[in-house]
């Protein structure tokens, strides 16, 4: 009789989307895995404790285990909303796993997508952070939210074009396509005012398509736009001390879209994903 492969580290993956959990042997096979409903602890502590154990249930029975059985076992999870280590603190000591390392999901999107390489990784999205790893020190900027921070973001590019368009009906800027149909869809400076009132994060970013779409097209505004937010990128990468030899990995549904204007760079596509990189983080982790 062949014994079943012992479990040896977990990885827990949660963002404003949902969650993710998996269980691997120590050789990295999966045993099991679970899902779970949207998991920030900043937003709804109580919500992602509850969506996180939810996941681990179903990660448990795929693997054929108890929970309690998985106390003693390494484990990290990254989630948006640990702003902070008192609120990493306050998430490990809620969750059923005594060996739990939690951090911000930055690292472990770090971790899935290079490996153990060195290099940086651009995650854009409607919102934006930077990050870049060498050796075993890690370190990231941006990722603070819309108001403040995410700049070359979906909802920044968003925002930015509002502004222009503004600029445009103002006689400041040259009208180009775009702004000349977002002013009609609008109704003008007044209706943007209107919408700049009411416009979350993602109504922003459902500008951004439209925007990466336009520039390919030869759009002098959605070509400044992205230009922009390219600068931004290599101001942030800069900071994060990338140098040009090291590679550079684009993600996100706007991320993808700047390779065209970082041809100088080494762009290479993600190793795999934040429940990855969170579960190589947990094999990390001395016996």
């Amino acid at each position: 009789m062949t014994e079943a492969p012992t479990p040896f580290a977990i990885g827990l993956d949660g963002g404003g989307s949902g969650c993710r959990v998996a269980i691997c042997d120590a050789s990295g096979v999966i045993l099991g895995r679970g899902e779970g409903g949207p998991a920030n602890a900043t937003t709804d502590f109580d919500g992602t404790i509850r969506h996180l154990c939810a996941a681990l249930d179903i990660a448990c029975a795929g693997a054929g285990v108890a929970v309690a059985d998985l106390a003693g076992m390494p484990a990290h999870a990254g989630l948006a909303g640990v702003i902070s280590a008192e609120v990493g603190d306050r998430v490990a000591r809620a969750l059923p796993l005594r060996r739990v390392t939690v951090t911000e999901d930055s690292d472990t999107m770090l971790a899935g997508a290079l490996g153990p390489q060195d290099g940086s990784l651009a995650a854009i999205g409607t919102g934006s952070f930077f990050a870049r790893q060498a050796g075993d020190a890690s370190r990231s900027v941006g990722g603070w939210g819309f108001q403040l921070s995410d700049q070359a973001s979906g909802a920044w590019l968003g925002h930015e074009l509002m502004k222009l368009a503004l600029h445009v009906s103002d006689g400041l800027v040259a009208e180009s396509p775009l702004m000349r149909a977002v002013l009609e869809e609008l109704g003008g400076p007044p209706g943007l005012v209107a919408f700049g009132r009411r416009a979350l994060a993602h109504d922003y970013a459902a500008y951004a398509p439209r925007i990466v779409e336009a520039a390919k097209a030869g759009d002098s505004a959605g070509l400044s736009l992205m230009w922009q937010g390219a600068t931004f990128l290599r101001f942030a990468l800069d900071g994060l001390g990338h140098r040009a030899d090291e590679p550079l990995c684009l993600t996100g549904g706007v991320g993808v879209h700047y390779a065209r204007y970082l041809d100088d760079m080494v762009l290479i596509p993600p190793k795999g994903s934040a429940l990855d990189g969170a579960l190589a983080l947990a094999r990390r982790v001395p016996a």
